[in-house]
């Protein structure tokens, strides 16, 4: 599957649009995205209303540096686990004072991947604070650029949903 610009365009605009009409704010922490759910959600006139910023750390020292990550998760987990995007979330949250925060590290390929973490191999969490935060591992198909789109897609649509239930 391929997300298109129109797909992540409309996706980024019904976040912003939930966001605005709940008075949330929200930040973004991206290692293989590059900042591009940051991307997505400020081409919509406006946002400044609902996004507080990005941090892109793609490297382990950016996010032990920038979103606090510690080394014992970064050196037990690696940079692409579960820990180490609940953290990036915990550590976004903390330096921006934002509502809501999604953190994305993954394997884009076309090279970095192993057996245990191949290609495509994408964590992604959002939440509010430690409590609510949720993770989730998916693995997409495709080269580099479809692997970021489908990310920044995913990552767009999981954050709606969840503001939705809350």
């Amino acid at each position: 599957m391929v997300a298109s610009d129109q797909e992540l365009s409309q996706a980024a605009a019904r976040l912003g649009e939930l966001l605005e009409s709940q008075a949330q704010t929200i930040v973004t922490a991206e290692s293989c995205t590059g900042g591009w759910v940051a991307k997505a959600l400020t081409d919509r006139a406006g946002s400044s209303a609902y996004v507080l910023g990005g941090l892109v750390t793609y490297s382990n020292e950016a996010k032990h540096d920038w979103l606090k990550v510690t080394s014992e998760s970064l050196n037990k987990h690696g940079a692409v686990s579960e820990a180490v995007v609940r953290e990036m979330v915990a550590g976004a949250l903390a330096a921006s004072g934002a509502n809501v925060a999604v953190a994305i590290s993954g394997v884009a390929g076309p090279g970095g991947g192993s057996p245990d973490k191949p290609v495509g191999t994408v964590w992604f969490a959002w939440g509010s604070n430690a409590d609510s935060t949720q993770a989730v591992l998916k693995q997409f198909q495709g080269d580099r650029d479809q692997v970021r789109r489908q990310a920044v897609l995913f990552a767009l649509r999981q954050v709606h949903d969840y503001l939705q239930e809350a």
